[in-house]
């Protein structure tokens, strides 16, 4: 293997290196200031809800996943920024390259290294979160042989969907020249909108069993209210989210007359039909509300964003030396595209955040409009908080860079207000 390039301390160098540390320092500032202007009393509104003992739990289970997001902020930036200080990147790219391989298959093996290095580095943290963190405030039903299985199956789906996408983009790149953004960027949105249609029959059902809720009261209550709506499901169905976790949700899957209603039978477990069909008038609405072709319009752009940065840097030579690259290639100017966007896109992510939480007033909003009963959702929010050991006072930072759904205090205060008017 060749001698490794040393890396050079250039523009790009420092726009990298400054990025990822002020991503860390923005993040863990929210973090301190969440936890500080946390509540060690009971908010009065959920009194008779939140028991004095379950509250706090989910103070220290605030408490604990903060620390432990430090800690893991700070283990990934000090990995990170020493694989790129010390040429770690060239060194896989060297590596990759002595197999004597085309340039799509180079780098496809050259973002697979990189991703077994990810996730040696990764694996002991998940571990950790999963086994100890939610094992200890009784949320992991997860066995070692569904969280093994679940690795296997990602890294089956990688292979098998991943790397033909990256091919494909990785030739888009080397032969479509300056337009390589803009066909890259239509080949991959045109593969993402079909496997928003694949996925809830093809790779969901890998992971969760999807069963039709049997015919009952709550089944007629959520197609009686569908119905009033001119909405179509095509089933009801429930999922067995508590084989990993005792949290509970509910999303809608699919498009038009094949959309799905899919409810965690954890959430079914918890909830009174009322405040199921509640909960289901709320997604319904975004749906309504045209919230979904302008969430995946906002994804389109992002993407596009993406593509278009990697033209302008793409063989970048400036760029490949404060990497230590020997060689220029299309896939490692992806990569390191991304390090250039991606911490500007996080530094920005109060914009569809903020966008989000919009959204979500507003489904709550015609909920409470066409249901007809606003405290039967405030009562299902408050049964969700609880049993997800939800933040009620979170900083307005910590809101603004990591909520996509308002703080529920706001949303019972917005309920309550769309009530009076």
């Amino acid at each position: 293997m060749n001698e490794t390039f040393p890396v050079v301390a250039n523009s790009y160098l420092y726009a990298v290196l400054g990025l990822m540390f002020a991503v860390y320092f923005l993040e863990t500032i929210a973090d301190t200031l969440n936890n500080t202007h946390l509540s060690l009393k009971l908010p009065e509104e959920f009194k008779g809800v939140y028991d004095e003992k379950k509250y706090d739990d989910a103070i220290a289970y605030q408490l604990t996943n903060s620390r432990f997001s430090t800690i893991q902020r700070t283990a990934m930036l000090i990995v990170t920024a020493d694989f790129i200080i010390y040429g770690g990147f060239d060194r896989v790219d060297q590596l990759v390259r002595r197999f004597g391989w085309s340039s799509i298959p180079t780098g496809l093996a050259f973002f697979g290294v990189l991703a077994l290095l990810q996730a040696c580095v990764s694996l002991p943290f998940s571990v950790y979160y999963t086994f100890v963190i939610e094992d200890r405030f009784g949320f992991n039903r997860t066995t070692w042989q569904t969280f093994v299985g679940d690795i296997v199956k990602d890294a089956v789906l990688s292979v098998l969907l991943g790397a033909p996408i990256l091919a494909l983009i990785i030739a888009f790149f080397e032969h479509a020249g300056p337009l390589g953004w803009l066909w890259s960027w239509i080949g991959f949105t045109a593969i993402q909108l079909l496997l928003s249609f694949l996925a809830p029959a093809v790779i969901m059902p890998l992971f969760n069993k999807f069963e039709p809720l049997p015919k009952g009261a709550l089944t007629d209550a959520i197609e009686q209210f569908a119905r009033s709506q001119n909405f179509k499901i095509q089933g009801i169905y429930q999922m067995d989210s508590s084989k990993r976790s005792s949290k509970s949700n509910a999303f809608f899957t699919g498009f038009g007359r094949f959309r799905k209603l899919v409810l965690f039978d954890t959430l079914i477990e918890k909830q009174t039909p009322e405040e199921l069909v509640a909960v289901v008038a709320h997604e319904i609405g975004h749906f309504k509300l045209k919230h979904i072709p302008q969430t995946i319009g906002l994804s389109i752009v992002t993407t596009g964003i993406l593509f278009l940065v990697v033209g302008v840097v793409m063989n970048n030579p400036a760029l490949f030396a404060a990497f230590g690259m020997h060689h220029l290639s299309a896939y490692a100017s992806l990569l390191f595209a991304v390090f250039l966007i991606g911490p500007v896109m996080r530094l920005l992510s109060f914009l569809p955040n903020g966008l989000s939480r919009k959204f979500e007033f507003e489904a709550d909003a015609y909920a409470a409009r066409t249901y007809g009963k606003p405290e039967t959702l405030v009562s299902a929010l408050k049964k969700l908080s609880v049993d997800n050991l939800s933040n009620l006072t979170p900083h307005w930072l910590k809101v603004k860079l990591d909520y996509t759904h308002p703080p529920v205090m706001q949303r019972i205060e917005a309920l309550r207000a769309g009530e009076r008017a």
